[in-house]
């Protein structure tokens, strides 16, 4: 069983020991530290709590709830949700903050709580370990006459859709008109309650439906990743369908399937979007140091700015919002429009892609045939426990000193036409090492490079 604290949250597996899986206990830990968090900080007793529909949710929800309610802190329950819309509701309800329940990616095994400050952005490295000591601490709950009500409010996705649709460059009479049909992937997971009434919402009519029961059983490996998504191909080809779409269990994460059943590339999925956003809204963009390098290009041949952040999410948009940018994201299908809110965001990403490709009327291979052709390689090397991988990473950054390196985050090395990010893991003695390059041998051979250079200075 595995349990994993970090500044973001707590995420682990469900059952077992305590302090070994998601139990119980450790669930009512760290609700109870967050929510004393959110009234030092704020002073304000109330928090947002929604969730995607794996197994484990209704009764994660319940413990959360009532441990919140315990120290006088009301609910605003949004119920089977996605991650962007309870990162709206915060602000909308003046909360102190929220929870979301959600693994994001992982398996149904798998459970989480992602933690929102009073913005509705992830908390801050600084406040994840404050959230972190106070788990260590004890304190006094509220007494019967003081503890925190719950409202159970459903209508937020609704209202979430709404505002993607008065965006000003969401045209819904395009996408109306370009008489798409699309299939969805949701992976058994709240995508499938609100992808379709989305698409609808935009004037979609011909909408297949593929894995879009919110049960929690996931039918594949709920990471969109190609090999996970053979059946989503498959039908886009039966169907004859324009594009597949795919979400993740709490839909932050967004990819697209080609007309001819083969990949858009989880990768550019952002180059897209950032690509219609730049043409309208000029400004910056910024993704992390492990993203495709074509992000960049196209915002250069826009005649803006490019720039990149270390990898995750809060890292993304402190970095958007210090450079003002219009477009942001990470390499993994999360889309960050400043316009609507600082997350990553599926649904506001698919009504941006749907509105271009209307526009450009063309097929979606055609549009990915347009950019700027990379290929990634992803590997790991794992290290003895008596290895400093910081002393790894400075050997290597002195060895190629000579070439573009940047230590923000790892150690990244800049080619002229490659790069190679190294990253190593807070939990495991491993290197995370990842390629891009403009052929698929190259990043392999660039990748296998650095990783024998690693095994030399063993």
């Amino acid at each position: 069983m595995t349990l994993i604290k970090s500044i973001s949250g707590i995420r682990g597996t469900i059952g077992g020991k305590t302090g070994e899986g998601l139990t119980p206990p450790d669930i009512l830990k760290f609700t109870a530290a967050f929510g004393k968090w959110v009234i030092s900080k704020t002073n304000n007793p109330k928090i947002v709590i929604g969730r995607d529909a794996r197994i484990s949710g209704a009764m994660v929800n319940n413990l959360v709830t009532g441990t919140l309610q315990s120290l006088g802190i009301d609910v605003i329950d949004i119920g089977l949700s996605t991650t962007p819309t309870v990162e709206i509701a915060v602000p909308l309800e003046e909360a102190g903050g929220g929870i979301i329940l959600t693994a994001s990616h992982n398996p149904k095994e798998w459970n989480a709580l992602k933690l929102l400050n009073h913005k509705g952005e992830f908390i801050s490295d600084a406040d994840g370990k404050e959230v972190l000591q106070l788990a260590e601490q004890e304190f006094d709950y509220a007494s019967v006459d003081q503890l925190g009500k719950v409202y159970h409010k459903t209508h937020f996705v609704q209202q979430h859709i709404a505002m993607i649709l008065d965006l000003p460059l969401v045209d819904r009479e395009a996408i109306k008109a370009a008489n798409f049909s699309i299939v969805v992937d949701a992976v058994n997971s709240s995508g499938g309650l609100f992808i379709p009434q989305l698409l609808k919402a935009l004037g979609v009519n011909q909408v297949h439906e593929l894995f879009c029961e919110p049960d929690g059983h996931f039918p594949h490996n709920p990471e969109p990743l190609a090999e996970h998504l053979t059946e989503l191909s498959a039908l886009v080809i039966k169907e004859k369908a324009h594009l597949g779409i795919a979400v993740d269990p709490d839909v932050d994460r967004l990819c697209f399937v080609c007309e001819d059943g083969q990949m858009f590339g989880e990768e550019y999925t952002l180059v897209a979007v950032a690509d219609y956003i730049l043409q309208h809204q000029p400004g910056a963009t910024v993704s992390n140091l492990s993203s495709t390098r074509a992000l960049r290009d196209i915002t250069r041949k826009a005649g803006e700015t490019y720039a990149a952040s270390a990898v995750g999410e809060v890292n993304v948009v402190n970095l958007m919002k210090a450079n003002n940018a219009v477009i942001g994201g990470e390499g993994n299908g999360g889309i960050i429009y400043p316009e609507l809110h600082y997350g990553r965001d599926a649904l506001v990403g698919i009504a941006l892609f749907l509105t271009y490709l209307a526009k450009k009327k063309h097929s979606v291979s055609a549009l990915r045939k347009s950019y700027p052709a990379y290929y990634m390689s992803k590997n790991k090397i794992t290290l003895s426990a008596s290895q400093s991988i910081d002393d790894i990473l400075e050997q290597l950054k002195n060895k190629y000193q000579h070439e573009d390196c940047n230590t923000i985050d790892g150690l990244k090395i800049d080619f002229k036409d490659q790069w190679v990010h190294l990253r190593k893991s807070n939990t495991e003695p491993i290197i995370r090492v990842y390629a891009e390059a403009k052929s698929e041998a190259a990043a392999v051979a660039i990748a296998n490079q650095i990783m024998e250079d690693i095994k030399a200075l063993s």
